[in-house]
């Protein structure tokens, strides 16, 4: 800015008033506030605590009315318990809808097999046996202890592997057939 403006706007500036008076007196609103006790912060908690009281005894006393209204007399049936059991040391069988799932994967895994190149299907075919040797392994270990639980859950979990690598195997050569984008 100029000189002549710098002027012009502190001439303006000079002649604005340096006080301004309010247009009332505020003086007794403010000496009311200070005078006047505060408003107790527990009376709204109090009223919810009661609140909550009323509602949790009206909800038990209906809890009650219709659980005594129902009442009748407790009749035991003893549930008929099917176990399917797994191969656990050479003792039991493996469920039918397992073997079933194998065998039909197992059927078609040579077909599968064929269409991999052969880095591929010696490298399915390595994974195969090493599921099988671990299968082979915990079967022998629980042979000698037929009650452990983490062997067990360790066969199960070999079992399932076995069946997973199975289905690869037949999703692998289904997605290499069914590419169009090369």
């Amino acid at each position: 800015m100029t000189d002549t403006n710098d002027d012009k706007l502190m001439a303006a500036a000079g002649r604005l008033a340096t006080e301004v008076a309010p247009e009332r007196d505020l003086w007794p609103g403010i000496a009311e506030a200070i005078n006047t006790p505060r408003r107790r912060r527990w009376t709204p908690m109090l009223a919810q605590a009661a609140a909550i009281v009323l509602l949790i005894g009206a909800s038990s006393a209906v809890t009650y009315v219709t659980v005594k209204g129902q009442q009748q007399p407790v009749m035991q049936v003893s549930p008929e318990l099917l176990f399917e059991q797994t191969a656990f040391g050479g003792r039991y069988n493996l469920g039918p809808g397992f073997q079933d799932a194998r065998a039909g994967l197992a059927a078609q895994l040579d077909v599968e097999l064929a269409k991999l190149s052969p880095e591929s299907r010696a490298e399915v075919e390595e994974n195969l046996k090493l599921v099988n040797q671990a299968i082979f392994d915990i079967n022998q270990a629980l042979a000698e202890e037929p009650d452990n639980t983490l062997l067990q859950a360790k066969l199960l979990m070999a079992y399932r592997e076995e069946l997973s690598v199975l289905r690869r195997v037949s999703g692998l050569t289904r997605n290499v057939m069914m590419r169009n984008d090369i």
